[in-house]
């Protein structure tokens, strides 16, 4: 089974960055749509951005839009998220999630069999 772990995540002021890394091992995640999701407390998990597989098609949330950047590293079994001008409403706990698909999708429940751990990332002044 694909084992997933995030790392990166950290406390930054607003207007800063990170880069959040989600590495992968079992499987090769070049062949796997991946992608980053949060939950901040009391809200819903919901979809940040998704990498397909081949196709290296991607999709943001709304909210991230312009800020956030998915990549992969396929040489290192790495996807990264680069996220700047940080917000304060961007502060949870993102995971990594996977599935061996073509394209990637946003949604939260049923589309990824993969998930990793988290990794809390704190937006504050």
């Amino acid at each position: 089974q694909l084992h997933l772990v995030e790392s990166g995540g950290d406390l930054v002021q607003p207007g800063g960055s990170l880069r959040l890394s989600c590495r992968g091992s079992g499987y090769t995640l070049s062949y796997y749509a991946v992608g980053w999701f949060r939950q901040a407390p009391g809200k819903e998990r919901e979809g940040v951005a998704c990498v397909g597989s081949s196709s290296g098609s991607t999709a943001y949330g709304d909210l991230v839009k312009g800020r956030f950047t998915i990549s992969r590293d396929n040489a290192n079994n790495m996807v990264y998220l680069q996220m700047d001008n940080l917000k304060l409403e961007d502060t949870a706990v993102y995971y990594c999630a996977a599935e061996s698909l073509h394209l990637c999708s946003l949604d939260v429940h049923g589309y990824y069999s993969s998930w990793g751990q988290g990794t809390q990332v704190i937006v504050s002044s």
